[in-house]
């Protein structure tokens, strides 16, 4: 099974969910629920992890989290190891408790928290268990009403203040917001996912691309990551490798000019950056066959990681090309 592509960092805001192996059920009965959320306190204190949503359903759960610290896969391994251990050995089980790795949603917060915090809350009412969401036991949404009080590891306050600038406003205008809508119409916000995990405005997007996944090279094992790198024109490759090398953009896509660093760097990285198949970049560097181009971007990959000077002027030029 390939990897999922995650991009931790401080501050960030994910949308989390898992599900029982198999569809199995996660929670039989009060007791589990319970014990849950007691290590998801402990998890919350360990790892300096925010919740701001939660809703345990019965063979999945829902977490809206902020990391403060670029940790959310060991948080979860943390997790989901601690409660499928005391569900494991309470119930006489063995094998995996979940269905393989947890899912994770990189959010932009300012613009999608509080409508995955809607669709998060009014899952019980969708699934039929319930007829209002505050009748649900095991959700945070009875926190935010004020209908009961707030557990320790949940932070309500960040939430709330888009809905009021005082406490019962803000519950008042929350609710309204929750339970004055068509469940109908309601659409999961998850479902406009760039790369299968941002979810965000383009300006975002952007940002997630360009900071985190533009020097990442590791697309077999991560197949999404190839669709998710920012892709550059090769002029531009070609401008930046010049203008670092001190060379004529001219003579660096010309072939046949011996000892030629400059064109095998713009190669490597038009290769790594492009998009381009090796057969169209063969033909942007004067018409040569796709193996030489593989061949070549090999070459300056194996440099790289014993000529420090080369890997950092690469580093250097990456940066040129994407601002940053």
């Amino acid at each position: 099974m390939a990897r999922p592509l995650r991009v931790e960092y401080p501050g960030a805001f994910y949308h989390v969910i898992n599900h029982g192996n198999s569809q199995e059920k996660l929670f039989n009965g009060p007791g589990d629920y319970q014990k849950f959320l007691q290590y998801l306190e402990k998890a919350s204190d360990r790892f300096a992890v925010i919740v701001h949503t939660y809703c345990l359903m019965g063979n999945h759960y829902h977490l809206l989290l902020e990391t403060v610290e670029p940790n959310l896969s060991v948080t979860m391994q943390w997790l989901n190891v601690s409660y499928a251990t005391y569900f494991n050995r309470k119930y006489n089980r063995k094998g995996h408790l979940f269905q393989g790795r947890f899912k994770a949603i990189l959010i932009e917060a300012e613009a999608y928290l509080k409508h995955l915090s809607r669709y998060i809350h009014l899952n019980p009412v969708r699934a039929q268990i319930i007829d209002t969401p505050e009748q649900y036991q095991w959700s945070s949404y009875s926190a935010f009403v004020g209908k009961q009080k707030s557990p320790k590891f949940l932070k309500i306050d960040w939430l709330l203040s888009n809905f009021g600038s005082s406490t019962k406003r803000a519950r008042k205008n929350y609710r309204e917001f929750i339970e004055g809508v068509d469940i109908r119409s309601v659409k999961d916000p998850s479902k406009q996912l760039e790369g299968g995990f941002i979810l965000g405005d383009t300006d975002f997007v952007n940002w997630v691309k360009d900071t985190f996944l533009s020097k990442r090279d590791d697309e077999k094992e991560i197949p999404q990551l190839k669709k998710l790198k920012p892709r550059v024109d090769p002029e531009t490759i070609v401008d930046q490798v010049g203008a670092a090398f001190n060379i004529e953009a001219e003579k660096i896509r010309k072939k046949g000019l011996k000892r030629n660093k400059a064109r095998e760097v713009a190669i490597y990285l038009s290769r790594d950056l492009g998009g381009m198949s090796c057969s169209d970049i063969g033909i942007f560097f004067g018409g040569v066959s796709g193996a030489l181009i593989t061949m070549m971007a090999k070459r300056v990959a194996e440099e790289i990681t014993v000529n420090p000077k080369l890997k950092y002027k690469i580093e250097k030029i990456k940066k040129e090309i994407f601002n940053i």
